[in-house]
């Protein structure tokens, strides 16, 4: 064996330099029952700390666990690798933009914060059946820097919790679906947001309608699709296009607006299999109504999430990320609801 040479033993040092100073500033502990009587009494804690020693502004982001909204923020599994069904919300959300607004908490050197999260709101365990399963959170956080940019990072974690569920798997979901009327409905929502709404459906239908025209009257590669979509191929198209023909089939102007979130950072939520409610969050009424991350394009983004319109997910947020999707990863950008969303805004204007 050869003897190492100093290059290689200082190449070894810098690096345990740089794993260290590269340890997260945060911890994460998942605490809760070992069994449980009905999937209604399933509640998981999740404890973030600050292990570091400065002050953390930590985004509160609503696919987190320092939220509370039942978003798929949790790996569930059993001994054969069966998990349950995920029917919780899809959220629109920019956290460049949420730093902005101060949608943050802010964690002391040692100091913690608990969070309950009711996993019942989010998962249906029926198909899965009942049984013991290992739970297992996501461990990403955004932390916001001193010059206003966004870090992602994973915190330390051996954070998985194993609990046994048995009786009730499922709970009903205590949101009424929308009757078919000719006129939106309003919940908690103000006559003045009421008239935004009334502006911004009109414009999301405007961006629908335009949306599948061009995508009707341009059958191969341009410049805006391969933006958003990546390299073109038919069937990538097709499914593109099957997407946007069922959004512009949707009347925006008699859904459902629920006014009565107040997460300050995020824009809106939707629950996919509930067709044509979407929640408006804090981040949307400060929007312009057309053009990047607006009113009308988020209307757009959060009906391509519903079933009925072909059920997109969320892989990425914000224009960067989602040109970025589209480039390395095509497959993906074509069910990214950002994606839709800044091909119908289309700004700035890409032939």
């Amino acid at each position: 064996m050869l003897a190492p040479t100093f290059q290689s033993i200082l190449a070894a040092l810098l690096l345990g330099a740089s794993a260290v100073s590269a340890a997260s500033p945060l911890s994460l502990n998942l605490s809760g029952p070992k069994s449980v009587q009905g999937v209604e009494n399933l509640k998981i804690t999740a404890t973030i700390t600050n292990t570091g020693s400065e002050t953390l502004k930590v985004l509160n982001d609503p696919r987190g666990l320092l939220s509370k909204r039942p978003a798929h923020k949790f790996s569930i599994t059993d001994a054969k690798g069966v998990s349950p069904s995920f029917t919780g919300v899809k959220v629109k959300y920019v956290p460049e933009v949420a730093a902005k607004l101060g949608a943050y908490t802010t964690l002391a050197p040692g100091a913690s914060i608990s969070v309950a999260h009711d996993l019942s709101q989010g998962y249906n365990f029926t198909t899965a059946g009942a049984g013991t399963f290992d739970f297992e959170a996501d461990n990403s956080f955004y932390i916001v820097k001193d010059n206003n940019e966004i870090e992602l990072v994973h915190a330390d974690t051996e954070a998985v919790h194993t609990a046994s569920i048995v009786g009730n798997l499922v709970i009903a979901r205590r949101d009424e679906e929308r009757s078919l009327s000719k006129r939106a409905t309003y919940v908690s929502c103000s006559s003045t947001r009421q008239s935004q709404l009334v502006t911004a459906a009109a414009s999301a239908e405007t961006y629908a309608a335009n949306a599948k025209s061009y995508l009707t009257s341009h059958t191969s590669s341009t410049t805006r699709y391969t933006t958003w979509f990546g390299t073109w191929t038919s069937s990538r198209y097709n499914t593109v296009l099957s997407h946007y023909t069922n959004i512009d089939s949707n009347t925006f102007s008699s859904f459902t607006f629920d006014c009565s979130c107040t997460d300050s950072g995020t824009y809106a939520y939707v629950y996919p299999d509930t067709f044509g409610k979407i929640y408006l969050c804090g981040a949307f009424w400060s929007a312009p109504n057309t053009g990047t991350d607006s009113k009308a394009g988020t209307i757009i983004h959060e009906s391509s999430h519903f079933t009925n319109n072909g059920g997109t997910d969320d892989y990425v947020y914000g224009q960067s990320a989602a040109k970025s999707l589209a480039s390395s990863n095509p497959s993906e950008a074509v069910f990214n609801a950002d994606n839709h969303e800044y091909f119908a805004e289309n700004n700035p204007a890409l032939a």
